[in-house]
């Protein structure tokens, strides 16, 4: 995608924003928000030819350079692991926090049948792009057992976190470290088990999926 693209999706994105909790993510919307940016109503078209799917993905894809570049601030190395995925979800999601109804509604668009295959594809990139400032270098079965345990932890907390009301969103931190807590448990088991066995315990077939949708979308590092 061309540099004078990109700028024009991050500017009509800025745009809808506000108005994604009332119209939602959808083509009058992206119109209306492409107006704003200063162009015709045909660039929300252009910006995103998949519509409000389009749309929605390059959210969570904007969301995730984000994140990417606040956990570049962070002293991470200096943590445990899981310390380090926490606060990647907890940076995640705390940058999120002002449009928390855009989230709901982006979850609305992507659980859309026709949409399931992108929603995935957003959902591992993100998983992605935590274990990666997190510093992992796994290249055996184990990347993808890494993303596919911490893909539910996210999701889980996600949204728990949409409905908390609690001050700082002190109940989602602690449910999140609760679910990191869970997933350090299975690692070990399935490491002690692999030690008197010989091999690994294989892993249901939707990880398998992950690691399909890993070919084309790892970013580079």
């Amino acid at each position: 995608m061309n540099a004078h693209l990109m700028t024009e999706r991050r500017a009509i994105l800025t745009a809808a924003l506000p108005n994604v909790p009332f119209d939602g993510w959808t083509r009058d919307c992206l119109r209306k928000a492409a107006v704003a940016a200063g162009h015709d109503e045909d660039m929300a078209r252009r910006a995103f030819p998949g519509g409000p799917a389009d749309a929605v993905e390059f959210y969570v894809a904007e969301a995730d350079r984000r994140m990417l570049e606040e956990l570049e601030r962070r002293d991470l190395p200096t943590l445990k692991i899981r310390e380090r995925i926490a606060t990647a979800v907890r940076v995640r999601l705390e940058q999120a926090a002002g449009h928390r109804e855009a989230v709901r509604r982006a979850l609305a668009v992507q659980a859309m049948p026709r949409n399931g295959r992108a929603a995935l594809r957003s959902l591992y990139r993100t998983v992605d792009a935590m274990w990666y400032a997190a510093g992992d270098n796994a290249t055996d079965f184990n990347f993808y057992t890494k993303r596919a345990l911490l893909a539910g932890v996210y999701s889980t907390t996600l949204l728990f976190w949409l409905n908390d009301n609690s001050d700082g969103f002190a109940d989602s931190w602690d449910f999140l470290d609760r679910r990191i807590e869970e997933v350090m448990g299975i690692m070990t088991v399935r490491r002690r088990i692999g030690k008197v066995t010989g091999r690994l315990p294989d892993l249901p077939s939707p990880w398998a999926v992950l690691g399909r949708l890993r070919h084309g979308t790892r970013r580079t590092a």
